[in-house]
């Protein structure tokens, strides 16, 4: 089967987010061909070029979405193109403002997809749509649908600069309708449209099931909804806030609408595509697969840790909450007088590096150097590391160096540092966030975020209790063995691609150019006699001879 696999900002760049998954994938199965299409997020990630492929790749097409098109002058469409794109981006500028209170009714959901889909086609059949967003016409455009009797106060309240920016996310957003990916030669060709998440990524998927017939499966490992909610920072004015949040809202809506199969990576993602409309029958929950070879001799030999250390592994973030963890530790200390605290890890942009300094700082101030005696140099029982470093060479080290690890977050969605330290048979003590309680399954201690006196009493029982600690590990280590590995996400990818391609076939021309039969071109259905009795034989009641 052609597999078209759909990405945005990650797989096949090689600086690119969630690469290792999708090459497992692609990898995993060898006996299907990928052709893949990616939307790139900045000239460095193009820079960086691609990742090797393996054979079963047939073809990469890429296309940026962050390059500036359009000058924001005229239009270059004639009159009839002039009125047919007025009267879809109105329509949909009208179904942004209409679901801008929240609202989220069918009537606006039709309106929405039928707009986009009159954009897509007028991309395909004139052209220059990017310029025609951009331009003093579709900003003029969306300004009419704000003022309009009946948008919300958000809407209305709409500034000049906000309407710019918005105008500029939207042509951004929507620029996937432009490009030449939907022919017959393209996406067109595919049996399978498999997005790896949400948002723009999913768009071509869409269209090639608008314009091909193509069935479309979506992956979200982290939803592509919930990431620009969490992404639109404090400064943001409250009309772009809202306008954006119903653009995305609007465009998860139809997304699942319309994919046969979406495939969330936890419970935690089901439910909010179940939120956003998505029927509950056509939903199967595939956890990412992860490698859990290098994780294997640390598993196999718990007694390699330190009985009185706590491991943190991960990005160095507010979201992270190593405040409170520090605040935990300091209670820690006072009835474990031997404990010590490892974080491990990098910063995550310039905001994580401020608050690295900070923790530093904070971890000073509670913990002053200590020495054993006159003559000894003081340490404290806080480090910070990264991996690479001496101290931290790889993961699975810094994961057998510590008898518990501990996770801390406020705001978490699957975390894969939790099923590392699963994969190397560790005790954890984790805040309920996201996915953890998912994960974890009761193989480990859970608390409240925000809570240090809870994280610090849980710390504290498992550190006093090394036979719990020993349980807990083997426990969590059978369970990520079990629930995920690499080879348990591509066996569930592999049974969900042919249960698409044998519900819903890809209608073409019956044979290929040489003659051939297209595979899944028809159903197997279509190749049984049309007359079978009602009753299948094995069904039938039996009469014995008489004796």
């Amino acid at each position: 089967m052609r597999t078209g696999l759909l990405t945005e900002g990650g797989y096949p760049y090689a600086s690119g987010d969630a690469g290792l998954w999708c090459d497992r994938l692609v990898r995993g199965l060898g006996q299907h061909e990928f052709d893949l299409y990616a939307l790139s997020r900045s000239r460095h990630q193009e820079e960086q070029g691609l990742l090797p492929l393996p054979p079963q790749v047939t073809r990469v097409r890429t296309a940026p979405l962050w390059t500036a098109e359009g000058d924001g002058g005229a239009v270059g469409y004639g009159r009839r193109a002039r009125r047919r794109f007025t009267e879809h981006y109105g329509e949909l500028a009208g179904a942004v403002c209409a679901a801008a209170d929240g609202s989220a009714s069918a009537a606006v959901a039709d309106r929405f997809a039928n707009a986009l889909y009159g954009l897509a086609e007028l991309a395909r059949e004139e052209g220059g749509l990017g310029a025609a967003l951009r331009s003093d016409l579709g900003v003029r455009t969306l300004e009419r649908a704000c003022r309009a009797p009946g948008a919300p106060r958000t809407a209305r309240e709409a500034r000049v600069a906000d309407l710019l920016t918005v105008t500029g996310h939207l042509e951004r957003a929507l620029r996937p309708l432009s490009l030449d990916w939907y022919g017959e030669d393209a996406l067109g060709a595919a049996d399978l449209c498999h997005a790896t998440s949400g948002g723009p990524a999913a768009l071509p998927g869409l269209l090639a099931r608008h314009f091909c017939g193509v069935p479309l499966l979506v992956t979200e490992y982290g939803v592509h909804l919930r990431a620009h909610y969490l992404g639109q920072g404090p400064g943001a004015a409250p009309a772009v806030r809202a306008l954006l949040a119903a653009f995305h809202g609007r465009l998860a809506t139809e997304i699942y609408r319309r994919a046969e199969i979406l495939t969330p990576g936890n419970a935690h993602a089901r439910r909010w595509q179940e939120r956003c409309g998505a029927d509950r029958a056509r939903i199967r929950t595939v956890y990412p697969g992860m490698a859990a070879d290098g994780f294997t001799e640390a598993g196999e030999a718990p007694e390699r840790a330190d009985p009185d250390t706590l491991v943190w592994v991960g990005r160095v973030e507010p979201a992270k909450d190593l405040v409170s963890l520090l605040h935990a530790f300091a209670q820690v200390r006072r009835q474990e007088p031997g404990a010590r605290l490892r974080i491990v890890g990098s910063p995550g942009g310039p905001e994580g590096t401020a608050y690295l300094g900070h923790c530093r700082a904070l971890a000073a101030q509670l913990f002053p150097d200590e020495a054993e005696g006159a003559h000894a140099v003081g340490c404290n029982p806080v480090s910070f590391d990264e991996i690479g470093s001496p101290d931290a060479p790889t993961l699975p080290e810094v994961y057998a160096s510590g008898a518990v690890v501990v996770l801390s977050s406020v705001v978490e969605g699957f975390p894969t540092g939790l099923i590392e330290a699963m994969f190397c048979g560790r005790a954890t003590v984790s805040t309920d966030a996201g996915a953890v309680v998912e994960v974890i399954g009761g193989t480990g201690l859970v608390v409240p975020p925000r809570n240090p006196r809870a994280l610090a009493d849980a710390c504290v029982a498992l550190l006093r209790d090394p036979e719990r600690r020993a349980r807990l590990g083997a426990a969590a280590r059978a369970r990520a063995l079990e629930l995920f590995t690499v080879e348990q996400n591509v066996a569930a990818f592999h049974g969900i691609y042919l249960e698409i391609v044998s519900h819903c076939p890809v209608r073409r021309d019956l044979l290929d150019a040489s003659g051939a039969p297209l595979p899944f071109a028809a159903p197997a259905e279509s190749h049984v006699p049309a007359h079978w009795p009602a009753t299948p034989t094995w069904a039938l009641p039996t009469t014995e001879p008489a004796r």
